[in-house]
Order: structure tokens, then C-alpha cells, then sequence
């Protein structure tokens, strides 16, 4: 009987330790995605990064830490800006980063994402406020490159590389929203009174013009009093005026002359 129960004790041990050993073979394998990277610590010391594919690690020596290689859309707050023309304002913006050294951002900072995210919020800030209001309307291109490049820059040492920086939405007060109305308003009617002067000198040009080729040419001016009648009479009047040119009455005046 106990040789019986010293044989089940010894096969429950030997299916216990080829359990454990099954365990401990199959955790030391890891497959990593291609878009992913494995940061290894060995004995608390970093070892590298490892991967994409089959990624063999040994069971409680090493310790593992998975790093997204993938562009990362951060969402930067809303943030309350005064502009350097003390002009207040609510902006936002997204930025767009990914990581380029996996164990620089596992080791250099404790949270990259949040770091990248209030790095950028006092960036926006300090940039938007070095700006004044129409710089900051007329020249976003500027600003999102500059954006891009101090946070780039900043977060350099943690293995990041920031791809772009856009601003999404400019909120101003309903004052400043007021006064930009009246004054494009104002701009509009500017040009518009300019464009009819313009339109009005350029008529007196013309006309000038014509009288000048009238007065060289008399014969002109026959003509255009005869294309004049045949205007008015087209149209269905009951009443007809013709005027009559002095030219055409001038010969009988002059022969009066000469009888006195």
C-alpha cells in the first residue's frame, strides 16, 4: 500500500514539475507586433529593445515593457491666452508624435504621453502669447511650425519626434468679434468707394477723350446727333424732342451778319 501511494505522490511530482517547466518555457517567449517594441530589463539594468517577432526573455530575471511605435494624436486643452496686444483668447490645438527610441522613453521619462501633453500646453501658451491677435489669425502656418519645433526640440531626450502641430480652434470674445465686423465693414465700403472713384475718373478720361476727336473732327458730332435721334426713336414716346446743333443753323446766322 505505501509503495502504491509513494508511486502516486512520485508521478503527481513528476506531472507537477513538467507543469512548471511547461510554464516557465512557454512565458519565455513573446511575440511582439510589428508596430510595437519590446524594452527589456535584466536584473533591473536596461538591456535594450527587442523586436518585432519571436522575443526570447528569461522568466523572473527579465522584465518586459511594450512601447507603441505608432503615431500617437494628442488633443492639446483648451488653454486661456492673453495675446501681446493684451487681446484675451481661448485656443486648442493636436499634435501629432510617435517614438523613435523605445528605451529612451521608458527610461528617460515616467510618462511620455503625459509629459508630451503638458509640455505642450505651456508651449502653446508661451508661444501664442509672444503673438499678437492678426498674427495669430493671418499667420497659423508660422506659429505650427514654430509650435512644432520647441516642442520637438523639448522632447528630443526622451526619444520622441514630433511630426506636426496644428491649432484647431481661436475663440475671441464677442466684443473683439464685434469690432472685427465693423472694421471689415468699414474695408469693404473703403474699397468700394474706391472702385467707383476709380470707375468715375476713368469716365471722365473717356470723355475727354471723345470731346477732344469731336472738336478735331466736327463731322462727329453730326454723327452722333443722328445715332441720338434714332435712339429716341425706338423707344414709344408721345413726345418727341430734337435738338438741333447750332452747327446746323450757323451758315444762315453768319449770312444775316453779312446783310446788317
Amino acid at each position: 500500500m505505501g509503495g502504491i501511494l509513494n508511486g502516486v505522490f512520485n508521478l503527481g511530482s513528476i506531472i507537477g514539475v513538467i507543469f512548471i517547466l511547461i510554464l516557465f518555457f512557454t512565458s519565455a517567449f513573446r511575440i511582439v507586433p510589428e508596430f510595437q517594441r519590446l524594452v527589456l530589463f535584466r536584473l533591473g539594468r536596461l538591456w535594450g529593445s527587442k523586436g518585432p517577432g519571436l522575443v526570447i526573455v528569461i522568466p523572473l530575471i527579465d522584465r518586459t515593457l511594450k512601447v507603441d511605435l505608432r503615431v500617437v494624436t494628442l488633443d492639446v486643452p483648451v488653454q486661456e491666452v492673453i495675446t501681446r496686444d493684451n487681446v484675451p483668447i481661448k485656443v486648442n490645438a493636436v499634435i501629432y508624435f510617435r517614438v523613435l527610441d523605445p528605451s529612451k522613453s521608458m527610461v528617460e521619462v515616467e510618462d511620455y504621453i503625459m509629459a508630451t501633453s503638458q509640455l505642450s500646453q505651456t508651449t502653446l501658451r508661451s508661444v501664442i502669447g509672444r503673438a499678437e491677435l492678426d498674427e495669430v489669425l493671418s499667420a497659423r502656418d508660422k506659429i505650427n511650425l514654430e509650435l512644432q519645433q520647441i516642442i520637438d526640440e523639448r522632447t528630443d531626450p526622451w526619444g520622441i519626434k514630433v511630426s506636426a502641430v496644428e491649432l484647431k480652434e481661436l475663440e475671441l470674445p464677442e466684443g473683439m468679434k464685434r469690432a472685427m465686423a465693423r472694421q471689415a465693414e468699414a474695408e469693404r465700403e473703403r474699397r468700394a468707394k474706391i472702385i467707383a472713384a476709380e470707375g468715375e475718373l476713368q469716365a471722365a478720361e473717356k470723355l475727354t477723350q471723345a470731346s477732344e476727336t469731336m472738336e478735331r473732327s466736327p463731322m462727329t458730332l453730326q454723327l452722333r446727333y443722328l445715332q441720338t435721334l434714332r435712339e429716341i426713336s425706338v423707344d414709344k414716346n408721345s413726345t418727341t424732342i430734337f435738338p438741333i446743333p447750332i452747327d446746323l443753323i450757323k451758315p444762315f446766322l453768319q449770312k444775316n451778319d453779312q446783310r446788317n
